[in-house]
């Protein structure tokens, strides 16, 4: 696949660490072990979408630069495929036994989604691990760093990377729409951060999605494109329904699933994003989220959606009327 034709994540992939954004002690730590041409097993974990495979591959192109394409001087395996026993006793093994060329000091093995891995094959890693330190270091990529076992967490440095902030999120954006000549609206790119919550990847695909619909991209097309709803549709419902006005509340809810197409447990989780920032009292809102629990397992459990959907608004009616 030509670079013109990848998805815009990979195209615009950071390929330094340097451009690696929101993670600076990270950063830092990691250009250290560069400096050193040394470095422990390490774990990177954290939510989705953060810089953890980008930072693992930075630092493989920093520490080997044009070596990377010869004498096999790094591995990289996505762990949800390769999870079972067998791959780790053969592939990973025979990868991590063979000795690396001499200008390199080690080779590196990037396990990406490490913490889908079954136990036993974790087990098996382990050894692997210590056995053939002196040849092959890991970088083990996860989610969640307490599914991966505690004698793999002992063997390794763990880091941890936090969500984006919106600001560094709004840049990589911004630049990537500039590259590709899409205009974004100021409401465009804020919808875009709002839908992200902190996964710069997740940004960056709905970039592209709405791009393939038009160059000139506004809130309305993201939250279309996203499956979301603007937090204003779904403020003025709930403040309908808190006033008792309960058909209106209803035509507004009718409305917004007819225009977006969402399903009854989207419009539940959107409503629940907005019911802490409504000036209302804290007890009110307890009431509220405790509502939303009952009527997203009602739904889960098969409830009709409409049904669900009319009763959760009267009951918030209700609550209401109790203040």
């Amino acid at each position: 696949m030509s670079l013109e034709n990848r998805p815009f994540v990979e195209k615009y992939r950071p390929r330094l660490l340097d451009d690696v954004v929101n993670q600076e002690g990270i950063v830092k730590r990691l250009k250290q072990f560069i400096r050193d041409k040394s470095m422990p097993h390490l774990i990177f974990a954290g939510p989705a979408g953060t810089g953890k495979t980008t930072s693992a591959l930075a630092m493989v192109r920093e520490l080997y630069g044009r070596k990377m394409a010869i004498n096999r001087t790094y591995l990289e395996l996505n762990a949800s495929d390769a999870r079972g026993i067998d791959v780790i006793r053969t592939y990973i093994k025979d990868f991590a036994k063979a000795r690396p060329s001499i200008d390199i000091p080690f080779k590196i093995l990037i396990l990406d989604e490490a913490d889908n891995m079954t136990s036993p094959a974790q087990q098996a890693l382990r050894r692997t691990m210590e056995k053939y330190t002196r040849n092959c270091r890991m970088i083990l990529i996860c989610n969640y760093s307490n599914k991966i076992i505690p004698p793999i967490q002992s063997r390794c440095v763990v880091f941890r990377f936090a969500y984006l902030n919106n600001t560094d999120i709004k840049k990589r954006i911004n630049y990537v729409a500039k590259q590709e000549e899409i205009a974004l609206t100021p409401g465009g790119l804020n919808a875009l951060v709002e839908v992200s919550r902190g996964d710069c990847r997740r940004a960056i695909n709905y970039l592209q999605s709405c791009g393939t619909i038009s160059k000139q991209i506004d809130n309305d097309l993201v939250f279309r494109v996203a499956g979301e709803v603007p937090p204003e549709r779904i403020k003025d419902i709930l403040k309908t329904a808190l006033n008792s006005q309960l058909q209106l509340s209803i035509k507004l809810l009718n409305d917004l699933t007819g225009d977006y197409g969402l399903s009854g447990q989207n419009i539940i989780k959107n409503i629940h994003r907005e019911i802490y920032d409504l000036n209302i009292s804290e007890d009110l809102k307890i009431e509220l989220a405790k509502l939303l629990a009952e009527f997203e397992y009602r739904l889960s459990q098969g409830g009709t959606e409409e049904i669900q959907l009319q009763a959760l608004l009267a009951n918030i009616a209700m609550l209401q009327e109790v203040e």
